[in-house]
């Protein structure tokens, strides 16, 4: 199953079971109040992430003075994508890592860390540096907003289903068929559900940002070679941030935080770089 696919129905999924929820809260009215509530929350989110998130690191943009060879790199490959030339930044840190943000190709940016400089030769700064525009090219940023604003439903949807579970607030208890311990350990779980299909998504969209940053950099040995030393750095050097932004960056910048692989962000580096060894054998 491609990557393109399993995002479908990914979001098919969250989408069904904000469907579900809100049919328990109140049906159609109980859902509209608890979509409206998320999209206003999220697409704030959505329009502003990348100076939130650029300001956080403290990212300063780079001239071409500044780094010729990147903004070399980045506009040879931006223009074989198909897209406009990203704003370059570089974030003062040590571990090596890199991520993309924008709310569209027109207003991206591309971010990498000090240390990935100094750790990678050309050929997988290369790599890396396709990666983050196969996110771009293929509007990840807005996917993963989509999927935010519908788990955040999802969560206020199961929050309100709590209260009334626990306090009988609106229940239907002479409804017929209709349980409230049902009703409660659905608001539970469905967060978690959400969550992890969240995650999945994260996922999904690694692997099809593997494939596109590949194809841009002409070698998929490039960005294989580039995530093993960018794996291998981020457990011995460790990143000042919020873990809340782990799925912008190429390898988890958190290792050791890391949970289960059921809830990453990030598909196991040994896939990754697997995939894109046998991508390169079948050339």
């Amino acid at each position: 199953m491609t990557s393109q696919i399993k995002t479908v129905l990914l979001l098919g999924l969250l989408t069904g079971l904000l469907l579900f929820l809100g049919g328990l809260m109140g049906g159609r009215a109980g859902l509209v109040i608890a979509f409206g509530f998320a999209l206003v929350m999220n697409v704030t989110s959505y329009w502003y992430s990348d100076r939130i998130v650029l300001r956080m690191y403290k990212a300063r943009e780079l001239s071409r003075g500044d780094a010729p060879h990147i903004h070399a790199v980045v506009e040879e490959m931006s223009a074989r994508a198909g897209i406009p030339k990203p704003r370059i930044f570089l974030i003062p840190q040590d571990q090596p890592n890199a991520f993309a943000t924008g709310r569209n190709p027109e207003n991206a940016v591309v971010a990498v860390t000090r240390g990935i400089v100094s750790i990678l030769d050309p050929d997988e700064l290369k790599g890396v540096l396709g990666h983050e525009l196969g996110h771009i090219a293929n509007r990840d940023i807005l996917i993963q907003s989509i999927a935010a604003v519908i788990g955040g439903a999802i969560v206020f949807i199961a929050t309100m289903l709590q209260w009334t579970a626990i306090f009988g607030i609106g229940g239907s208890d002479d409804e017929e068929g209709s349980n409230p311990l049902a009703a409660l350990a659905m608001a539970f779980l469905a967060p978690i559900a959400a969550s992890l299909i969240q995650m999945a998504i994260s996922r999904s969209r690694e692997y099809l940002a593997d494939d596109t940053g590949a194809r841009l950099a002409g070698n998929p040995l490039y960005l294989a070679g580039a995530l093993g030393k960018l794996d291998a750095a981020s457990k011995q050097i460790p990143m000042q941030g919020s873990p809340a932004t782990e799925n912008m960056f190429i390898v988890s910048p958190f290792a050791g935080r890391r949970a289960a692989a059921l809830f990453s962000t990030h598909p196991p580096i040994e896939d990754r770089i697997r995939r894109l060894r046998e991508k390169a054998g079948s050339r």
